[in-house]
């Protein structure tokens, strides 16, 4: 029992480590101790500074050895957020990046600002604020030399974490100034010289994630990963209908299982977002736990969700599609005149419910202790976990630390922190550090999914082959006149105020599911409807989609953008800029060599744009559809601008060429469905990722302009579906109006 029991124990990473010695690689470290994942992970811009250290603020701290530290604040989901401040930082700072050594930070909201990780916000909330951060430190270091010397801080330059002054031929090492720079006061940081971009020396270079090397061979950095003395872990089964509640349960039965420490039930609350009924398992180990779940029994109380299911909410759908809207979001000039006089199209868009699907599933290792709660999360939004722990177990925020972990995929998944609550409830129940574990069919039977969507749509074209009307009765969920989390419609969806007669309605039904952020929320599923909806419209216009599109651009916006009462105006860069889509889609037509070639039937290019999270994507997809219906996508041409300078080009391509195989395997096969308020779905096997044989070469091109940088972790997805639903149109002449494409029949003679 006892060998048995320390193999389970060997951790995924050891085991790794241990298959590469064995296969005769080089020994690249040592195992680790058993507490060395926490040790590591709890390494924060906290650590103790070494003696003559230079810190001039919470993100930097240069050594005498002129090695330099620089803390990265916000949670590294993969999208190069632990790269890229840094480098900010790092360059306004001057030293070379090989000197450069990252730390994460925990969550800490008086040192650092906006500790998240969503919405592609990274870049416009850090390019200024990281750079000021490296210049002020710099300006100190400077100051610090010219004093030294008493020579005019005007007389002195920076080059690669050195100080010199040309006049006298001396130079000094950051490193070696540690001590007098340290009795600097620090400048104010809106005040600061920021280098011009023609200096940047890492800023818009390709840097590899300073994370690379770790994640290939082994090293514990995922939420997954942590372990902590005196640790066991547990497994929580929640009714399988959405806050459904526990009526009774043999819980003396399962403490007989092998292995079982503890078992309770937990009553939680109604929110769909917090903590949820259940029963805890608590065992030495997490396959101990696992397998005496199987022995659980548990009566629910399934409560009105139980009700609900995707083809009632389709047929309910289909019903109020039939009555005038609940809500009018939008109404230009006279829809119902323009449709009198022109060629009119009506078409239905559907888009299904879908799973975020993270590799590595929810899991939170918790430590409570004389009433204090230590946390290890792979969350997005860590400060609001912290408040829902609070809350939900009674305690101060300032008795709660949050370390971060690296995570293994979050697309907007972990921006909820349920996991994080039901490991901090278990370890207070407990009594000892507990890492709470998901598996694989928990976490996608218990999401917070993408909303489905239903439209109808009736537009018009005149005689010239302009878009003389839109109308769409948006079919969605929610509760009088709010939406559910993430399936709400813009007044401003485009082409609304690109045209003269448009109406935008809205309907919603109640929904038990939970539902929220998916990558590209609202803008992946609204994309396809209309993306694809206005191909139709340039097609029976009898005009090349792509001209089709540039000639809406081209019109005069109808309405003031000016907010209306009350309301407030749009954060900068939110506004949507006809001329800066023109120039991506003109860009995406010519590397794709749009309308350059003759296609023979069966093969066919798409286009399709969109804006979101301000940027400017527009895509061309090519498809090869065999007679059979077999569909092949054969290439994605993407044109994206994203501002005036790429702070990264390499993470920058990796990160839209990541959004369009994400957006690709939505569009080919994902769907959740539900039945009896269940999840249907609950594995791989049944809500697929793209396969390594459905990925198509992504060619991706960016168009700078004198717009502030901005991210782009989420706009490359949107145009993808239409674009490649569009190519099949193009290519055999069959419109897909229903995702995913797999309830297509797309075979054709």
């Amino acid at each position: 029992m006892t060998t048995s029991l320390t193999n389970e124990r060997v951790s995924r990473r050891q085991f790794i480590r241990a298959s590469a010695l064995v296969g005769g690689g080089v020994l690249l470290a040592s195992y680790f101790e058993p507490f060395a994942g926490a040790t590591a992970l709890a390494e924060s811009a906290g650590a103790p500074s070494g003696a003559g250290d230079f810190v001039p603020n919470a993100y930097i701290r240069i050594a005498p050895t002129g090695v330099v530290t620089i803390v990265a604040k916000n949670p590294e989901i993969g999208q190069g957020m632990k790269t890229m401040l840094p480098m900010l930082i790092a360059d306004e700072l001057d030293v070379e990046w090989k000197d450069v050594r990252i730390e994460q930070a925990s969550l800490d909201t008086t040192a650092f600002q906006n500790q998240f990780a969503g919405g592609s916000t990274a870049t416009p909330n850090n390019w200024l604020l990281m750079r000021r951060v490296g210049a002020a430190a710099r300006a100190m270091l400077v100051t610090a030399a010219a004093q030294a010397w008493n020579v005019p801080e005007s007389e002195c330059e920076t080059r690669s974490g050195v100080v010199h002054h040309k006049a006298s031929g001396r130079s000094v090492r950051y490193g070696d100034l540690g001590e007098k720079a340290s009795t600097i006061p620090a400048p104010d940081l809106e005040r600061v010289r920021l280098k011009d971009p023609s200096q940047f020396r890492i800023i818009g270079t390709r840097v590899p994630g300073v994370d690379n090397h770790a994640i290939v061979t082994g090293k514990p950095m995922y939420g997954i990963d942590v372990t902590l003395p005196g640790m066991l872990y547990a497994v929580y089964e929640k009714c399988p209908v959405f806050a459904g509640k526990v009526a009774s349960a043999n819980i003396d039965d399962v403490k007989k299982e092998r292995g079982v420490k503890h078992v309770f039930v937990v009553e939680g609350g109604p929110q769909l977002a917090g903590l949820l009924g259940g029963v805890a398992i608590v065992a030495d180990s997490w396959w101990y736990a696992k397998n005496a779940r199987q022995a659980l029994k548990v009566t629910w109380n399934e409560g009105a969700t139980a009700e609900q299911s995707s083809v009632g909410f389709a047929t309910k759908a289909a019903e109020l599609s039939k009555q005038p809207p609940q809500r009018t979001l939008r109404k230009d000039g006279d829809v119902d005149a323009a449709l009198s006089s022109a060629k009119v199209l009506h078409a239905e868009y559907f888009y299904p419910f879908i799973s975020h699907a993270p590799l590595e599933p929810q899991n939170t290792t918790a430590s409570y202790r004389d009433g204090k709660l230590e946390i290890w999360a792979p969350s997005q939004t860590p400060a609001a976990g912290r408040a829902l722990v609070a809350r939900t177990l009674g305690m101060k925020e300032d008795d709660i630390t949050i370390h971060l972990t690296r995570t293994g995929g979050g697309f907007g998944r972990r921006l909820n922190n349920d996991y994080m609550v039901e490991a901090a409830w278990i370890a207070k129940q407990a009594g000892v550090p507990v890492k709470l574990l998901w598996t694989r069919e928990d976490d996608i039977r218990h999401d917070f999914y993408r909303p489905a969507g239903f439209h109808y749509f009736t537009g018009a074209v005149d005689s010239n082959g302009r878009l003389a009307a839109l109308r769409d009765h948006f079919v969605s969920f929610g509760e009088g006149d709010r939406f559910a989390p993430s399936a709400g419609i813009s007044p401003n969806e485009f082409p609304a105020r690109y045209i003269p007669n448009c109406e935008i309605g809205a309907s919603v039904m109640p929904l038990g599911v939970p539902t929220g952020a998916l990558r590209a929320p609202q803008s992946n599923g609204l994309s396809f409807a209309f993306q694809s909806f206005l191909d139709e419209l340039a097609h029976a216009a009898g005009k090349d989609p792509v001209q089709f599109r540039l000639d809406l651009l081209a019109n005069t916006p109808i309405a003031d953008p000016t907010p209306a009462a009350g309301q407030q105006p749009p954060p900068p860069g939110f506004t949507f800029d006809a001329g800066r889509m023109r120039g991506v889609l003109e860009m995406v037509a010519e590397k794709s060599g749009w309308g350059k070639q003759k296609l023979a039937r069966g093969t066919g290019k798409g286009v399709a744009f969109y804006f979101s999270h301000r940027g400017y994507f527009a895509e061309v997809a090519q498809v090869t559809v065999s007679k059979a219906g077999a569909l092949k996508v054969d290439k994605i041409w993407v044109a994206g601008d994203i501002g005036s300078q790429i702070i990264n080009p390499l993470n920058a391509e990796n990160q839209v060429q990541g959004a369009v195989l994400d957006g690709l395997a939505e569009a080919l096969g994902q769907e959740i469905t539900i039945d009896r308020g269940r999840t249907v779905q609950s594995n791989f096997h049944d809500f697929k990722l793209l396969r390594l044989a459905q990925a198509c070469p992504v060619e991706v091109h960016f168009l700078t302009t004198a717009n502030p940088p901005t991210g782009l972790g989420e706009p490359a997805l949107p145009p993808v579906p239409p674009a490649v639903c569009n190519a099949i149109f193009d290519a055999i002449g069959k419109r897909v109006r229903v995702l995913p494409l797999s309830k297509t029949d797309l075979s054709w003679s």
